[in-house]
């Protein structure tokens, strides 16, 4: 399993790093850049938007070299988990997102993403486990 350049456990602890904890919105964020940047040309500049304000920017700021402060990535809170990578030229481009059908194969993550149990109730060692071998499987384009 890689994202980006890393493999799991090297992007778990660059998250953890960045991040401050082991977010569950990072991590999957990481796949969606990943499967972005796999389905785009290479050798294209790409400007970035992302459609909420929570873990998924951090995901674009580690593997890409978009961030708001280069003017790269626009954060715009759709309240969607969702990325979009366009061709800065022509505004041509794909858009990813957290799938929520192919997300309910995998309980805790559902449970997560729609918020059905507080924090302290979640199983995070189950949760994570299950985003780690998901992977992009709980995302479209």
């Amino acid at each position: 399993m890689k994202i980006g350049n890393y493999s799991y456990d090297e992007y778990a602890a660059l998250v953890k790093s960045f991040h401050g904890s082991l977010a569950p919105g990072l991590l999957i964020g990481g796949y969606m850049v990943d499967l972005a940047l796999k389905n785009l040309p290479e050798g294209e500049f790409f400007d970035t938007i992302c459609e909420t304000s929570s873990c998924l920017p951090d995901a674009v700021q580690l593997l890409t070299p978009c961030s708001t402060g280069n003017g790269w990535m626009k954060v715009m809170n759709f309240g969607r988990f969702a990325i979009s990578f366009y061709e800065k030229k022509t505004g041509e481009g794909i858009r990813v997102y957290l799938d929520l059908d192919k997300v309910k194969k995998w309980p805790e993550v559902y449970s997560w993403f729609m918020k059905l149990k507080r924090k302290r109730e979640q199983d995070s060692d189950l949760l994570m486990n299950q985003i780690k071998y998901a992977g992009a499987d709980i995302l479209s384009i």
